[in-house]
């Protein structure tokens, strides 16, 4: 019914609770784990709709863990940013080279974990209108070349809230911007009966994945758990940077 051979099925388990897990212990990172490895044995058309529905369930699933700790006055301006810009990404979409738009993007993204590696940190949380400009920044890129996350990622790690806080507003953030992602793609009909059937086996994986990253999370110490998301960001980086240049 998923369209797979059992040795497919079994590898493409493994690469949705892989995805699960970096998801439940940073916040972030699925969404690539999950393209890279299952572009593998399914075509694209047929991955990105059930990595949206995966999304959103992965948010559900964490967000009530987290949802005390999320910084509400700060996401707001941030998915009103987000919603209002994507139309015009997707505007540059049909006009920009998209390879170049990424490959630019990564070295951005790989240049500010690094600088956050090094310790850099602002002194405090942006005000509205540079929170807003953030989720105008993430909403364009999500429309132009499916990568909003980073700007976001960005913005909570180099901000002084903390980790769980950072962590807890990046799941809820992107449950604001997938959510309306799966809406547009069910609208368009793209989320068909394949699409649900493949979710459906590969929810309990993700649900998994997602627990246990989760629970590896509540163990961390807050240097260790910054010094994991920070790598993450980086090898996201640098995959984009691949993708871009072949």
């Amino acid at each position: 019914m998923t369209g797979l051979e059992p040795w497919a099925l079994g590898y493409a388990f493994a690469a949705v609770f892989a995805g699960a897990f970096v998801r439940g212990y940073t916040g972030f990172g699925s969404s690539l784990i999950w393209v890279a490895s299952l572009t593998l044995v399914l075509p694209p058309a047929a991955v990105v709709p059930v990595i949206l529905m995966l999304e959103v369930a992965a948010s559900l699933h964490l967000l009530p863990r987290v949802w005390r700790d999320v910084q509400w006055r700060t996401l707001r301006p941030l998915l009103l940013g987000a919603w209002a810009a994507t139309p015009f990404g997707l505007y540059l979409l049909a006009r920009l080279p998209t390879a170049s738009m990424q490959a630019a993007i990564s070295v951005v993204v790989l240049a500010a974990a690094i600088l956050l590696w090094r310790g850099y940190a602002l002194r405090r949380t942006p005000g509205p209108v540079a929170t807003f400009a953030t989720g105008v920044l993430s909403g364009a890129l999500n429309g132009s070349t499916s990568v909003g996350g980073p700007p976001v990622i960005l913005f909570f790690f180099a901000s002084p809230a903390g980790a769980a806080v950072g962590r807890a507003s990046i799941i809820a953030y992107f449950l604001g911007t997938d959510a309306v992602g799966a809406a547009m793609a069910a609208v368009g009909g793209l989320l068909g009966w394949d699409a649900l059937i493949r979710f459906a086996w590969f929810l309990p994986a993700m649900l998994l994945g997602a627990s246990l990253g989760n629970r590896r999370f509540l163990k961390a110490d807050a240097a260790t758990f910054r010094r994991a998301a920070l790598v993450v960001l980086m090898v996201l980086a640098l995959a984009g940077l691949v993708r871009a240049v072949q």
